[in-house]
């Protein structure tokens, strides 16, 4: 089998994290976010992953070389060279996805954090018989998504409602989706919307089926989402009881700690905390809601809450990071600094600071 994953966009509300890396490559839970897609498509069989880019290919290729190696899976690239949409990258790529087995191929929002039910979809869509498979979750407020109305026991797509008024139910699309080839006659080579005009015509044909995820999702897209996302991810490692959590007087709720990270004494560290490879936290440190990325150091006393460190940053002692502070790569906080949701651009020394949530350029 093969996938497409829509790498697509700039990233923009990821920055100041996205201007060292595309996004697609940002850190989550410790390793960039595409291969928690790539190590899922790869544990079902999935032999090739086609990445649609349109921004940076040759860093993402080279990157993804060594995983390549590792998990023995073919990893290729279709670059756009004007955005084309959400489906018109599926056109583009059609001669890299068409091998004459027939077989169906997955396509997914490189945004989309989840337990990636792979192969409960498969089995789904080859139950139904339809021409596409979606994938669908559920909502608390349907009012601020595109919403899609389907029978409860089949699961045949009726219809897509944008953004409902009156409830009409609270199932919306969830990014991954299970496509037979002849989906890709269907779709031009021009910007195009796999939601809005794919979608809806093979609904109208009673072809396209939706399956409702089991377990959580996050499009982790933006700061707000990226943190809510990890706790929902570490939550779901703790219930598959894995080993991967930290344990110890030193963590409260669930953390995950690279074993190459050093952690000093008197530290309390969690809830929903990652610390990345290379780290050092000095003793006395405070850290809950965060991410902290690859070779940061945070010196002691810090409390930081609702954050994202980027990687090679340090931060002073006696420090307090909170509501959403985001530093980018190689930023250097001082002692005593304050940041109430500053975001801080990469390669910045920061000595003041920062009362209210505003960039630092």
């Amino acid at each position: 089998m093969k996938a497409l994953i829509l790498v697509g966009g700039f990233g923009t509300r990821l920055r100041p994290l996205t201007l060292s890396v595309p996004k697609p490559l940002v850190d989550f839970a410790n390793k960039p976010m595409i291969l928690h897609q790539i190590e899922a498509l790869k544990a079902i069989g999935v032999t090739e992953v086609v990445l649609a880019i349109n921004y940076q290919p040759e860093v993402m290729l080279n990157f993804l070389k060594e995983f390549e190696k590792k998990l023995g899976i073919k990893i290729t690239c279709s670059q756009e060279t004007e955005p084309l949409g959400t489906a018109g990258p599926i056109a583009l790529a059609r001669d890299k996805l068409i091998d004459g087995s027939g077989e169906p191929f997955f396509v997914l929002n490189s945004d989309v954090i989840s337990e990636y039910p792979l192969k409960e979809m498969v089995n789904f869509h080859k139950g139904h018989g339809g021409e596409a498979s979606i994938m669908v979750t559920k909502v608390d407020e349907p009012s601020k998504y595109g919403v899609v109305v389907m029978e409860e026991t089949t699961g045949k797509v009726e219809k897509f409602v944008e953004k409902p008024q009156i409830f009409v139910g609270n199932k919306i699309n969830a990014g991954i989706y299970l496509l037979n080839p002849s989906v890709l006659n269907r779709i031009e080579l021009r910007p195009t919307s796999i939601e809005k005009e794919v979608f809806p015509k093979i609904a109208a044909e009673n072809k396209l089926y939706a399956m409702v995820l089991p377990g959580f999702w996050m499009d982790i897209g933006q700061p707000k989402d990226y943190i809510t996302g990890l706790r929902m991810y570490l939550k779901s490692l703790r219930k598959k009881s894995s080993t991967k959590l930290s344990t110890g007087s030193h963590f409260v709720g669930n953390v995950l700690v690279d074993e190459s990270a050093v952690i000093g004494y008197g530290c309390l560290i969690g809830p929903d905390v990652a610390i990345g490879p290379g780290c050092i936290i000095e003793s006395g440190v405070r850290l809950s809601r965060c991410t902290i990325m690859r070779g940061v150091r945070i010196k002691k006393y810090t409390c930081v809450s609702n954050s994202i460190i980027g990687w090679h940053s340090t931060v002073g002692k006696w420090a307090r990071l909170e509501n959403m502070t985001i530093l980018g790569e190689d930023v250097h906080l001082g002692d005593e600094v304050y940041s109430n949701g500053g975001v801080v651009l990469p390669h910045k020394e920061i000595k003041s600071s920062i009362l209210k949530p505003e960039i630092v350029m």
